[in-house]
Protein backbone atom coordinates (compact mmCIF):
# COMPACT_ATOMS: atom_id res chain seq x y z
CA UNK A 1 0.00 0.00 0.00
CA UNK A 2 1.53 3.49 -1.21
CA UNK A 3 2.37 5.45 1.88
CA UNK A 4 0.36 9.33 2.07
CA UNK A 5 1.32 12.75 3.38
CA UNK A 6 -0.54 15.59 3.44
CA UNK A 7 2.01 18.45 3.71
CA UNK A 8 1.34 22.15 4.42
CA UNK A 9 -1.17 21.98 7.09
CA UNK A 10 -2.47 25.02 8.89
CA UNK A 11 -5.79 24.24 11.06
CA UNK A 12 -7.33 21.89 12.93
CA UNK A 13 -9.91 21.22 10.39
CA UNK A 14 -6.97 19.78 7.86
CA UNK A 15 -5.06 17.40 10.14
CA UNK A 16 -8.74 16.49 10.74
CA UNK A 17 -9.86 15.91 7.65
CA UNK A 18 -5.93 14.35 6.60
CA UNK A 19 -6.05 11.63 9.59
CA UNK A 20 -9.52 10.88 9.23
CA UNK A 21 -9.63 10.04 5.42
CA UNK A 22 -6.77 8.07 6.04
CA UNK A 23 -3.25 9.62 5.66
CA UNK A 24 -0.23 8.15 6.79
CA UNK A 25 2.20 11.34 7.67
CA UNK A 26 0.86 15.43 8.02
CA UNK A 27 3.44 17.50 7.36
CA UNK A 28 4.02 21.40 8.43
CA UNK A 29 5.76 23.38 6.68
CA UNK A 30 8.37 25.74 8.78
CA UNK A 31 10.15 27.73 5.84
CA UNK A 32 8.96 30.80 4.08
CA UNK A 33 5.29 30.21 2.57
CA UNK A 34 2.12 30.70 2.32
CA UNK A 35 1.14 27.51 4.58
CA UNK A 36 4.09 27.93 7.36
CA UNK A 37 3.29 27.75 10.47
CA UNK A 38 4.87 28.71 14.09
CA UNK A 39 6.17 25.81 16.13
CA UNK A 40 3.28 26.72 19.02
CA UNK A 41 0.92 26.48 15.98
CA UNK A 42 1.91 23.03 14.76
CA UNK A 43 1.85 21.74 18.52
CA UNK A 44 -1.87 23.08 18.90
CA UNK A 45 -3.26 21.65 15.55
CA UNK A 46 -1.47 18.61 15.55
CA UNK A 47 -3.15 17.87 19.59
CA UNK A 48 -4.53 14.41 19.45
CA UNK A 49 -3.15 12.93 16.28
CA UNK A 50 -2.83 9.53 16.66
CA UNK A 51 1.16 7.77 17.21
CA UNK A 52 0.45 6.35 14.29
CA UNK A 53 0.43 9.25 11.81
CA UNK A 54 3.65 10.56 11.58
CA UNK A 55 4.01 14.25 12.19
CA UNK A 56 6.89 15.88 9.61
CA UNK A 57 8.68 18.88 10.51
CA UNK A 58 9.07 20.24 6.89
CA UNK A 59 12.38 23.29 6.85
CA UNK A 60 14.40 24.44 4.20
CA UNK A 61 17.88 25.66 5.06
CA UNK A 62 16.79 26.13 8.39
CA UNK A 63 18.86 27.12 11.29
CA UNK A 64 19.75 25.18 14.32
CA UNK A 65 17.62 27.28 16.93
CA UNK A 66 14.59 26.61 14.05
CA UNK A 67 15.68 23.12 14.19
CA UNK A 68 16.04 22.68 18.36
CA UNK A 69 12.35 25.14 18.98
CA UNK A 70 10.35 22.80 16.38
CA UNK A 71 11.85 19.50 17.92
CA UNK A 72 11.26 20.95 21.01
CA UNK A 73 7.54 22.39 21.11
CA UNK A 74 6.17 20.00 18.11
CA UNK A 75 8.45 17.12 18.99
CA UNK A 76 7.98 15.49 15.00
CA UNK A 77 8.39 11.89 14.28
CA UNK A 78 10.51 13.18 10.94
CA UNK A 79 12.24 16.63 10.17
CA UNK A 80 12.01 16.76 6.07
CA UNK A 81 14.77 19.33 4.81
CA UNK A 82 17.52 19.60 1.63
CA UNK A 83 19.83 16.61 1.73
CA UNK A 84 22.72 19.57 1.48
CA UNK A 85 21.19 20.86 4.73
CA UNK A 86 21.69 18.05 7.06
CA UNK A 87 25.48 17.58 7.25
CA UNK A 88 25.48 21.06 9.24
CA UNK A 89 22.16 20.09 11.89
CA UNK A 90 22.00 18.32 15.42
CA UNK A 91 18.71 15.97 15.17
CA UNK A 92 17.67 14.42 17.88
CA UNK A 93 18.33 10.62 17.60
CA UNK A 94 14.58 9.40 17.91
CA UNK A 95 13.67 11.96 15.13
CA UNK A 96 13.70 10.23 11.15
CA UNK A 97 15.39 12.56 8.81
CA UNK A 98 13.43 12.39 5.25
CA UNK A 99 16.18 14.44 3.29
CA UNK A 100 14.86 16.08 0.06
CA UNK A 101 16.33 15.37 -3.67
CA UNK A 102 14.92 18.04 -5.96
CA UNK A 103 15.15 17.89 -10.23
CA UNK A 104 18.30 18.28 -11.55
CA UNK A 105 20.29 17.98 -8.53
CA UNK A 106 22.74 14.54 -7.83
CA UNK A 107 21.10 12.52 -5.29
CA UNK A 108 23.05 11.84 -2.48
CA UNK A 109 25.90 9.07 -2.15
CA UNK A 110 25.17 7.06 -0.43
CA UNK A 111 21.46 6.94 -0.48
CA UNK A 112 19.69 6.99 2.41
CA UNK A 113 16.70 4.30 3.13
CA UNK A 114 14.26 6.95 2.60
CA UNK A 115 14.05 9.88 0.21
CA UNK A 116 11.46 13.14 -1.09
CA UNK A 117 11.61 13.54 -4.65
CA UNK A 118 10.30 16.59 -5.67
CA UNK A 119 10.76 19.76 -8.53
CA UNK A 120 13.18 22.89 -8.09
CA UNK A 121 10.46 24.57 -5.92
CA UNK A 122 8.59 23.11 -2.91
CA UNK A 123 5.39 24.12 -2.65
CA UNK A 124 4.68 25.29 -6.35
CA UNK A 125 2.71 22.75 -7.78
CA UNK A 126 5.36 21.67 -10.05
CA UNK A 127 5.54 17.91 -11.50
CA UNK A 128 8.53 16.68 -10.88
CA UNK A 129 10.33 14.93 -13.45
CA UNK A 130 9.10 11.09 -12.82
CA UNK A 131 11.02 9.25 -15.52
CA UNK A 132 14.21 10.35 -13.01
CA UNK A 133 11.90 9.71 -9.87
CA UNK A 134 11.61 6.06 -11.35
CA UNK A 135 15.29 5.54 -11.39
CA UNK A 136 15.84 6.35 -7.94
CA UNK A 137 13.17 4.75 -6.99
CA UNK A 138 14.85 1.83 -8.09
CA UNK A 139 17.67 2.12 -5.34
CA UNK A 140 15.69 3.74 -2.42
CA UNK A 141 12.07 4.35 -0.91
CA UNK A 142 11.00 7.32 -2.47
CA UNK A 143 8.02 9.47 -1.49
CA UNK A 144 7.25 11.40 -4.73
CA UNK A 145 6.02 14.92 -4.51
CA UNK A 146 5.21 18.04 -6.77
CA UNK A 147 2.62 18.73 -8.71
CA UNK A 148 -0.19 16.02 -7.58
CA UNK A 149 -3.32 15.62 -7.32
CA UNK A 150 -6.29 13.07 -7.51
CA UNK A 151 -6.51 13.25 -11.33
CA UNK A 152 -2.59 12.32 -11.70
CA UNK A 153 -1.37 10.55 -9.02
CA UNK A 154 -2.53 6.80 -10.47
CA UNK A 155 -0.37 7.74 -13.54
CA UNK A 156 1.86 8.97 -11.32
CA UNK A 157 2.44 5.57 -9.14
CA UNK A 158 2.14 3.65 -11.90
CA UNK A 159 4.89 5.13 -14.09
CA UNK A 160 7.14 6.12 -11.05
CA UNK A 161 6.30 2.94 -8.20
CA UNK A 162 7.64 4.91 -5.57
CA UNK A 163 7.31 4.21 -1.65
CA UNK A 164 4.50 6.84 -0.89
CA UNK A 165 3.48 10.05 -2.42
CA UNK A 166 3.38 13.96 -0.88
CA UNK A 167 0.70 16.20 -1.64
CA UNK A 168 0.13 19.91 -0.60
CA UNK A 169 -1.26 22.41 -3.21
CA UNK A 170 -2.83 19.59 -5.49
CA UNK A 171 -5.37 19.25 -2.25
CA UNK A 172 -6.38 23.17 -1.78
CA UNK A 173 -9.20 25.74 -2.31
CA UNK A 174 -6.98 27.88 -2.54
CA UNK A 175 -2.74 28.84 -2.11
CA UNK A 176 -2.39 27.95 1.90
CA UNK A 177 -6.02 26.56 2.41
CA UNK A 178 -6.50 22.67 2.53
CA UNK A 179 -9.83 21.64 0.84
CA UNK A 180 -11.45 18.33 3.26
CA UNK A 181 -13.26 17.43 -0.20
CA UNK A 182 -9.61 17.05 -2.25
CA UNK A 183 -8.10 15.64 0.66
CA UNK A 184 -10.19 13.03 0.87
CA UNK A 185 -10.57 12.22 -2.99
CA UNK A 186 -6.62 12.12 -2.94
CA UNK A 187 -6.32 9.62 -0.29
CA UNK A 188 -8.61 7.35 -1.88
CA UNK A 189 -7.38 7.82 -5.75
CA UNK A 190 -4.02 6.47 -3.92
CA UNK A 191 -5.97 3.58 -2.10
CA UNK A 192 -7.40 2.55 -5.34
CA UNK A 193 -4.14 2.00 -6.53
Amino acid sequence: MTWIKICGLTSEDAVSAAVTAGADAIGFVFAPSKRQVTAQQAARIARGVPRSVLRVAVMQHPSQALVDEVCTVLEPDVLQTDASDLAGLRVPKHVQLLPVVRDGNDPMSPLPVRVLYEGKVSGAGETANWKAARTLAESTQLVLAGGLHARNVAAAIALVKPFGVDVSSGVESAPGVKDVRKIEEFISAVRKQ
